[in-house]
C-alpha cells in the first residue's frame, strides 16, 4: 500500500537552484499516494517552470494571493488549516528569515502563517550563508516554533564549494515526510523518553571547572525528533547555549553529581531513555569554597571519579524500559562500543568517533555507527545532527 495513501501535503518552493530537485521530489510524493498542491514563490519560477509542476501535480500551480487574470482570491487560510503537512524545499535564507520573523509577503508565507498541519523545512543554501549567525538563529526560532528540519546535507554546492548547505536528496525528504505522516511513524507517539544532552560543570572554585566540548546539539536533536513523534520528552542538559525544543520538557543541571540526581529521578517514569551527555568522568576531590589566588595555587589538583550514570541506569531499568548509550571514542571505537554496551547493560550504543572528520563535538554534522544487543547494526554516513538524530530514532524504534 503506498505510505502516503490520500495525504494532503501542500508543497512550496522557494527561488533556490535546488528547486530543480522538486520535480523528482513531486513525482516521489504522488507515487506513495499523497495528493500535492505546489504554491511557488515568484523567485522560484526563475529556477524551474510552473507548467512543468503543473503536469506533475495533476493539478493548477498557486503563485500569487489572487489569480492575476481573474481576481479570483486564493484562499491561504484554507491551504494551511486543510493540510495534512507543509513541506517547504527548498528553504532559502530569505523564505528563512521570513518564517521565522512572521512576515507575510506572499502566497506561501501567508499559508505557513495559517497553518494548523506539521511543518517541514529543508534548507538549502550555500555553506557560509548556512553557517551565518541570522542563519543560525533563524532556523533555531522556527525550530521552536514547531517546525521540523530536514537536512541539509554536506556535498557539492552551487557556488563550486563542498560543504554543509546542499538540500537533501528527494528520496531523503520523501523518508522524512513518511515517517512523519505514516501510523507507524506513531510507536513512541504517548511514550515517556528521557534524554541527556550537553557538557556538566566540575567546579575547581566558584570561578574556576573542568568541562569538555560538548556543545549538546545531538542531544538537543533526539529529542526534537522524539517530540515531533508525539513523544513526551523530558531532557535533561548540562550548560549549552542552545533553545528548548518546542513540546520539551527541559531540567538543567550543572555538575555530574546534579545529572546523576535528576537522571535516576526522572528514569522511573521513562520508556526509552538516551544517554547522549558527554558527562565529566572525574571532579575535584575537594572544590575551594573561595577563588584560588594564582600565587598560592596548589602543584597538583586532586580529582576523583564521577558516579557512572549509564552503568547507574543500566542496573536498575526495567525490562520494559530500552537504554541507548553513546560512546566518543579514538581508536578500537567498535571494540570499546560493544564493551560498553555490554558492561552497562545497554540494549543499543551509538557510536562517534573523532577519527571521522565532520562527527563528534561541537560541530552541526556527525557520523554514528549504531549497535543492538541483538546483533543488529546500523552506520549512518555523515549528515546534518538533525538528520542523524531523526533516521536513529526511527532504527531504534523499528521493531526488531
Amino acid at each position: 500500500m503506498a505510505r502516503l495513501n490520500n495525504k494532503y501535503i501542500v508543497l512550496g518552493i522557494t527561488g533556490g537552484i535546488a528547486a530543480y530537485k522538486c520535480a523528482a521530489l513531486l513525482r516521489l510524493l504522488r507515487q506513495e499516494g499523497a495528493v500535492v498542491q505546489v504554491i511557488m514563490t515568484p523567485q522560484a519560477q526563475q529556477f524551474i517552470g510552473k507548467d512543468t509542476m503543473a503536469a506533475l501535480s495533476g493539478g493548477p500551480v498557486l503563485t500569487e494571493l489572487t489569480n492575476p487574470h481573474t481576481g479570483e482570491w486564493n484562499n491561504h487560510v484554507l491551504l494551511g488549516t486543510g493540510a495534512d503537512l507543509l513541506l517547504i524545499a527548498p528553504l532559502t535564507a530569505n523564505t528563512l528569515a521570513k518564517l521565522a520573523h512572521g512576515i507575510c509577503d506572499n502566497l506561501l508565507t501567508a499559508v505557513y502563517l495559517s497553518a494548523r498541519c506539521s511543518v517541514m523545512l529543508a534548507p538549502a543554501m550555500d555553506l557560509d550563508m548556512y553557517a551565518h549567525p541570522s542563519v543560525r538563529r533563524n532556523e533555531e526560532k522556527v525550530r521552536q516554533d514547531g517546525c521540523m528540519i530536514i537536512g541539509p546535507e554536506s556535498g557539492a554546492l552551487a557556488s563550486g564549494l563542498q560543504g554543509l548547505g546542499r538540500m537533501s536528496e528527494p528520496e531523503h525528504i520523501l523518508e522524512a515526510v513518511c515517517r512523519k505522516l505514516q501510523q507507524q511513524a506513531t510507536t513512541i507517539k504517548g511514550k515517556h523518553i528521557l534524554v541527556t544532552a550537553g557538557p556538566t560543570y566540575e567546579a575547581i572554585d566558584p570561578v574556576r571547572f573542568i568541562s569538555n566540548h560538548s556543545s549538546g546539539k545531538m542531544g538537543y536533536a533526539i529529542a526534537e525528533a522524539c517530540s515531533a513523534l508525539g513523544a513526551e520528552v523530558t531532557l535533561i542538559s548540562g550548560p549549552v547555549h542552545l533553545p528548548c525544543p518546542a513540546g520539551v520538557n527541559r531540567i538543567s543541571v550543572l555538575s555530574a553529581e546534579d545529572m546523576y540526581q535528576a537522571c535516576m529521578s526522572a528514569m522511573t517514569m521513562a520508556d526509552m531513555i538516551f544517554m547522549a551527555a558527554a558527562v565529566a568522568d572525574f571532579t575535584p576531590a575537594e572544590p575551594a569554597g573561595e577563588k584560588i589566588k594564582k600565587q598560592l595555587a596548589p602543584e597538583h589538583l586532586n580529582l576523583k571519579a564521577t558516579r557512572d550514570i549509564l552503568m547507574a541506569m543500566g542496573q536498575a531499568k526495567q525490562a520494559e524500559q530500552t537504554l541507548i548509550g553513546f560512546a566518543l571514542e579514538t581508536d578500537e571505537g567498535k571494540n570499546h562500543a560493544l564493551d560498553k554496551m555490554q558492561r552497562k547493560n545497554c540494549d543499543f550504543i551509538v557510536l562517534n568517533s573523532l577519527q571521522n572528520p565532520g562527527a563528534g563535538f561541537g560541530g552541526d554534522t556527525n557520523q554514528v555507527h549504531i549497535f543492538a544487543k541483538d546483533g543488529r547494526t546500523m552506520e549512518l554516513p555523515l549528515a546534518s545532527k538533525t538528520e542523524i538524530a531523526q533516521s536513529l530514532v526511527e532504527w531504534i524504534c523499528e521493531p526488531a
